[in-house]
């Protein structure tokens, strides 16, 4: 090889290392990442905006804790299932905000039936506050045959308390194939759902709302997942899971007899299972 072509292989050799070497995260880069993801996460759920019914409910749904555990950050896409009144949305949607993609997944109803006020409440409430919202997606679909936008477009797909209404109406594998290809290789599934005792009967919980851990692994799996963690962050060993109207006997609905409201009252909300599931990369 000549002289000169040697040398500008060489030299080019050296300036392709150097950038390759400057763009490598270090450890100290990623620690500090993860600091500043952090305290974004601690700002939103800390932010004034949210509604003080909404953050009294912190105490039993333990956001930062949760949002931690399903490994959630401030570049992601995430796909929230129905989202209901936005109490996750109040907290994911302005962390998202500037980085990353928050997308408010809900099953399409009837603007008259219950359903259809739900997700006109939360539209309402998006576009009522811009400075925090306006970046939301919104995503209605059928919820008897689920498709929640491009496979493979999303990094976290996150659900609370749906399970078991799914598993009330028959369509709970259809939701989990539908987590499964909406999420990209390597993505999270996190589920938080009301905890029945292992060995619960399908037809007691159907009408309880609470689901035993095995059911819902069992659905998961089933649509591929692998399940790679749990937490009991959301635990309540109060919460016998037998009451006169089910889960629904607890806060936050309140379904009992009113000489009751300080017996449930100290129970709380319910025990509460919660658990990571990975697509897996290949």
């Amino acid at each position: 090889m000549p002289r000169f072509h040697a040398s500008l292989l060489a030299s080019g050799l050296v300036v392709a290392f150097a950038a390759c070497a400057s763009t490598t995260a270090t450890p100290a880069d990623t620690a500090t990442a993860t600091t500043q993801a952090d305290a974004a996460l601690d700002a939103a759920i800390a932010h004034p905006a949210r509604d003080p019914k909404n953050v009294a409910r912190d105490v039993h749904r333990h956001p930062r804790e949760t949002l931690g555990f399903f490994q959630v950050k401030p570049d992601a896409t995430i796909i929230e299932i129905s989202p209901s009144g936005g109490w996750y949305s109040e907290i994911l949607a302005p962390y998202l905000r500037d980085a990353g993609r928050y997308v408010a997944a809900t099953a399409s109803a009837p603007a008259d039936s219950g359903g259809g006020k739900r997700n006109a409440a939360l539209q309402a409430k998006f576009a009522a506050a811009p400075a925090r919202y306006d970046r939301v997606q919104w995503l209605e679909y059928d919820g008897k045959a689920p498709m929640l936008g491009a496979p493979g477009s999303a990094d976290v797909v996150l659900t609370f308390r749906n399970v078991h209404n799914w598993v009330a109406a028959g369509t709970t594998d259809a939701y989990f194939q539908a987590f499964f290809a909406a999420l990209k290789p390597g993505g999270v599934l996190g589920v938080v759902d009301h905890r029945a005792r292992p060995g619960t009967g399908l037809e007691a919980m159907k009408t309880s709302g609470y689901l035993t851990e095995a059911l819902v692994i069992d659905h998961a799996t089933r649509a591929g997942f692998v399940l790679e963690a749990r937490s009991e962050v959301n635990a309540n060993p109060k919460d016998t899971a037998d009451h006169p109207n089910g889960v629904w006997t607890l806060p936050p609905t309140h379904r009992h007899e009113p000489g009751d409201a300080a017996k449930y009252a100290a129970i709380g909300e319910s025990d509460r299972m919660t658990l990571r599931f990975r697509k897996p990369a290949r």
